[in-house]
């Protein structure tokens, strides 16, 4: 997926883009995504994981959870981090207890919106944030803070993009209501179905992010509340990034606040949102799969066809379909006209609908781009189809005279297995050669050059709220060591 980060980058680590002058003779002939180092185990005052607690009116829980938090990162995390507390406008008294815990412990610093939204929240302090690492969970703590550091080793180790904890893998264990239990499994069926996202469990409140990754991802995150993290994890792994689970203990907190049947409406049109803009291709996912994702055309080796299995499958999966739609069609249009009516007005209903599934199914073209072109040269296929299809019933029936329907059909379909297999061969190489050919044209990534005038991207900037919180100097800063804090 990856290559050795010491043939893509230099020894600093520094850079996202890839040429050619900077990859070795293996990764220059065969094309190679951008690599990340592993980050340094302990240098400077900036910490590596920033574990962001984002909060509404918790004044009885926070004091209590972020001490057990800070206490557990000391005695078992080897890098320097920082724990944030993210204020969703609270009108109790969790300012206060904030305050008090950042003057208690240098590693936790209180930020405050006065807007509510748990992914407004999320979204604000990690684009803010200076850590590489970046983590969120619940205040209550449901999940076992021992999955902690699995849950960013990965992202530490440059292997993952994203991690985020399951509470429906096989190996968790999970004590909560079945109440509960149902709607999670039901949402998570509703997003395999409607969405078909892979992770199996996107609101468990407990994820971690790279911290270069959130700042191309997250701008194309809307969502401002609790759909935040499926809406978060949808996008990333449709760009091809990759996503680690872990395993979680997880105990269900009896005294959620948390509004089910409001969170599960907002969720469904979130679904409904996402589906559309990515059936759409409205979204700008090449700048995730360009230089972050798994995007097929840097890997791909020259002379070999991009994706053949998978086309054939997809192809068989949608000729199945058409073909049966096709034959129904002719049965209902043979009711009132003759075969070769009935053969025409089927095979052109079956075939618009074949070219548009294939187009997106099969060969990946999303948009409306060049559809209408598609589309034309489908019928040109559409036409060659016909013919034989055609051919086929006038040989029978000059060979017969009044074949029986069930022979019509048994000559039909051996007739459409000829024109499948010519159709999948002009499809490929003539309806979609882009798609069909990148292999072979596309050359490895390379980031383009800048121009003289150009100058380096500016980090996202700090919202004004953040001027009036409580700041405090980094996790690390009582000392110069420049070790780690646990060596272990």
């Amino acid at each position: 997926m990856r290559t050795d980060s010491s043939e893509s980058l230099g020894p600093t680590g520094e850079g996202l883009g890839l040429t050619g002058e900077g990859l070795g003779p293996t990764a220059a002939r065969f094309g190679a995504l951008p690599a990340r180092e592993h980050l340094p185990a302990g240098s400077g005052d900036v910490p590596i994981l920033d574990v962001v607690i984002p909060v509404y009116n918790e004044e009885k829980d926070l004091g209590a959870c972020v001490r057990r938090l800070h206490d557990h990162l000391v005695r078992t995390f080897p890098y320097r981090f920082r724990i944030t507390i993210a204020d969703n406008a609270s009108t109790d008294s969790t300012p206060q207890e904030a305050g008090r815990l950042t003057a208690d412990l240098p590693e936790v610093q209180y930020f405050r919106l006065e807007q509510k939204g748990r992914g407004r929240a999320l979204r604000t302090v990690w684009s803010a944030s200076d850590a590489p690492v970046l983590a969120y969970m619940d205040v209550d703590l449901s999940t076992d803070l021992n999955a902690l550091l699995p849950l960013v080793a990965p992202l530490i180790s440059g292997h993952s993009d994203l991690a985020i904890g399951s509470r429906l893998a096989r190996s968790s264990r999970v004590v909560r209501g079945p109440k509960r239990e149902f709607i999670s499994r039901a949402y998570n069926l509703i997003l395999r179905g409607s969405l078909q996202a892979r992770f199996s469990d996107a609101q468990c409140g407990f994820k971690a992010i790279r911290r270069d990754v959130a700042q191309v991802l997250l701008p194309l995150v809307e969502d401002t509340g609790w759909f935040f993290d499926t809406e978060m994890l949808v996008l990333a792994e449709r760009a091809g990034l990759r996503i680690h689970e872990v395993p979680v203990d997880w105990v269900d907190d009896p005294n959620s606040t948390v509004h089910i049947v409001r969170t599960a409406t907002e969720d469904l049109k979130g679904v409904w949102r996402v589906g559309k803009a990515l059936a759409t291709g409205s979204l700008a996912l090449d700048r995730l799969a360009r230089p972050f994702g798994d995007d097929p055309r840097d890997r791909q080796l020259p002379g070999v066809p991009k994706g053949l299995a998978r086309q054939l499958v997809g192809f068989c999966v949608v000729g199945g379909l058409s073909t049966l739609l096709y034959l129904l069609l002719y049965s209902g249009f043979r009711t009132f006209s003759g075969a070769q009516v009935a053969n025409a007005l089927a095979l052109l209903v079956s075939a618009v609908a074949n070219t548009a599934a294939n187009r997106r199914l099969t060969f990946g073209v999303r948009g409306r781009d060049r559809a209408v072109r598609h589309q034309a040269q489908g019928l040109v296929v559409f036409g060659i189809g016909l013919a034989l299809t055609s051919g086929s019933l006038a040989a029978l029936n000059a060979a017969s005279g009044e074949p029986a329907h069930s022979a019509e059909l048994a000559v039909l379909i051996a007739a459409n297995l000829a024109a499948t297999v010519l159709r999948f061969l002009l499809f490929r190489a003539w309806v979609f050669p882009d798609q069909a050919a990148t292999a072979t044209t596309q050359p490895s990534y390379q980031s383009p050059a800048p121009s003289p005038s150009s100058s380096p991207s500016p980090s996202p900037q700090v919202p004004q709220a953040w001027d009036a919180t409580v700041r405090v100097p980094m996790a690390g800063s009582r000392t110069s060591d420049p070790e780690p804090r646990n060596p272990r």
